[in-house]
């Protein structure tokens, strides 16, 4: 496995943290982590500040934060994908206190950040989702029509028209926005880093370039030999494929990012985006960006999916994939014409079936893993990291009783995506129906009857994802 490219802004001019003596692979220890990510890294955080006699090894196979931790667009959302359902079908006073939880990720980082001295860039300004054009603006309304269901208040979810959207922001096309403040913007490498050194103070030995094969009966299966633990903890979100065990059950997708060279105070006020505000628009393509604390302005949208559910790390920063999110970019922001992309970059985040993140406890094999978190898995593998020490330590806590908790669970009891070819055809079916009507959406030269029936394919074909 090659090291993260120079391409990807946040490595570009970070390298690595080495060790001057790296430490022994010990035969025995009561917690194994698979995956020096965020997942990993806040699981073993969690378990030393919990239980410090605890001896904790993580293993990867090639450096802390090479995945997506290391390569993401720098969003902390405090908040899990699909909450939505989740908190619907809560009684009020667990509603209230779920709520509580998603929305307090974000301090919980940024208190952790304090505490361990972690310098990460990171700004607590909220995030904007711009609806462009009246067919976003309606998509808009019916969100918050679900939100206010699943008990969001004003303060958690507004509206902005126009005018006060001018203000923050300036995308083309852009008729107002729904705003939440739950949402902090940082470097996520920088995030990396810090926690790596954080959980090597606390003890936890850290294996860097040593793939793990698989897992059983209490160990992990290496190159040389094998690990026993007491519980051993997947925590490889899009690069799960990797272990025959979480194979078809987190699939790996792809997402692209690319930023421009530091913009001038000038450009920025033609732009907006002051505090450094995440933001997005609300079409069906996923698109997220932020003003960086270097001044550039990033920019991210949906990617691929490769046959089998294959991780893909490496991409042509010249390539076609990425030119067309220069395109995209400048669509929403002409004021970046003759602006140069200076880099360009993707990964493959973690999905489950259905899209429902979970968090599992098998007391039998001694296995606990989270995962499935999609493009949200900033801030919820802080959450998750927390559920996984107090689920193996036997800590019944609020994290414990969320509904996406499986408190005795397996990896076979997680829903299986279909087999392939199915998963390929349906992927790409359904991503040709996003952008056709993304494209059609706001053209009234096409009759009404088009745009609302290829609408209305869309919607049964996302539905087909849950």
């Amino acid at each position: 496995m090659s090291s993260l490219p120079e391409s990807c802004l946040w490595r570009h001019a970070m390298p690595p943290a080495t060790q001057d003596t790296p430490p022994a692979i010990a035969d025995d220890c009561d917690v194994a982590i698979v995956g020096a990510g965020y997942t990993g890294l806040w699981t073993a955080y969690y378990l030393k500040r919990l239980a410090p006699q605890l001896s904790v090894q993580v293993f990867d196979a090639a450096h802390a934060g090479f995945g997506a931790s290391g390569r993401n667009g720098g969003w902390l959302i405090g908040g899990l994908a699909g909450q939505e359902g989740w908190l619907t079908g809560l009684a009020p006073d667990a509603r209230e206190e779920t709520r509580a939880l998603l929305y307090g990720i974000v301090d919980e980082v940024k208190a952790v950040c304090a505490r361990e001295a972690i310098e990460c860039d990171l700004a607590h300004s909220g995030v904007l989702y711009a609806a462009r054009g009246d067919a976003q603006a309606h998509r808009a309304a019916a969100w918050l029509g679900d939100l206010r269901a699943a008990g969001h208040g004003e303060a958690d979810f507004c509206w902005l028209d126009q005018s006060a959207l001018a203000v923050r922001l300036q995308m083309a096309g852009a008729v107002g926005a729904v705003f939440s403040p739950h949402c902090a913007t940082l470097h996520p490498f920088k995030l990396v880093q810090g926690l790596l050194a954080a959980v090597r103070r606390l003890g936890v030995a850290v294996h860097e370039h040593c793939p793990v094969l698989g897992l059983g009966d209490g160990r992990l299966r290496l190159s040389d030999g094998a690990v026993r633990a007491r519980w051993i903890v997947p925590a490889l979100e899009g690069a799960s494929g990797a272990l025959p065990e979480l194979g078809g059950r987190v699939q790996a997708a792809q997402s692209l990012i690319i930023a421009t060279e530091p913009l001038s105070d000038a450009q920025w006020d033609e732009i907006g985006l002051a505090g450094r505000p995440a933001f997005a628009d609300l079409s069906r393509g996923i698109t997220y960006g932020q003003r960086t604390a270097d001044n550039r302005l990033l920019f991210g949208a949906r990617g691929g999916y490769c046959f089998g559910g294959r991780a893909r790390w490496d991409f042509d920063p010249q390539g076609e994939e990425l030119a067309k999110r220069g395109e995209l970019m400048r669509a929403f922001f002409p004021q970046l014409a003759g602006v140069r992309v200076s880099h360009a970059w993707g990964g493959s985040l973690g999905i489950a079936r259905a899209f429902t993140p979970f968090a599992l406890r098998d007391c039998v094999r001694g296995i606990a893993s989270a995962g499935g978190f999609g493009g949200e898995g900033v801030g919820a593998s802080n959450l998750m990291g927390r559920t996984l020490a107090d689920l193996m330590l036997g800590r019944d806590t609020i994290l414990t009783r969320q509904p996406w908790v499986r408190g005795e669970g397996t990896l076979a009891s997680l829903r299986h995506w279909e087999p392939e070819p199915l998963r390929y055809l349906g992927y790409h079916a359904i991503r040709t129906s996003f952008a056709l009507d993304d494209a059609l959406a706001d053209r009234p030269h096409v009759p009404s009857w088009v745009r609302c029936t290829v609408s209305a394919a869309a919607d049964a074909m996302e539905g087909l994802m849950h």
